[in-house]
């Protein structure tokens, strides 16, 4: 039997977990297996600048930084789930991978 894995990141959480929603909601009305949402390590990239460009002055500094955030959900292989998984509006900013596996 196959599942396909779906893989979604997203750098705001609330944009990620409207989308793992609703595909829950699809697997819940197609009767589908499925597990998770699992969620996975966010990944956090920082970015440490000096405030004053000249180099003159005093040594301060600002420090930014931006987290991903990555969900992992395992839903078994049916035709009409993953139609429906496809056709959700998926926003600007969370990125999707979809792959099939032998299980």
């Amino acid at each position: 039997m196959q599942k396909a894995r779906i893989k979604l990141a997203s750098a705001d959480i609330g944009l990620l977990n409207d989308v793992v929603n609703s595909i829950v909601e699809i697997a819940k009305k197609t009767n589908t297996a499925i597990k998770g949402p699992i969620p996975l390590p966010t990944k956090r990239l920082k970015i440490t600048t000096r405030k004053c460009p000249c180099g003159d002055g005093k040594a301060s500094f600002d420090r930014f930084e931006m987290r991903i955030h990555k969900k992992l959900i395992d839903l078994g292989v049916d035709e009409r789930a993953l139609r429906l998984v496809m056709r959700v509006p998926l926003p600007e900013g969370v990125n999707i991978e979809i792959n099939l596996l032998e299980k």
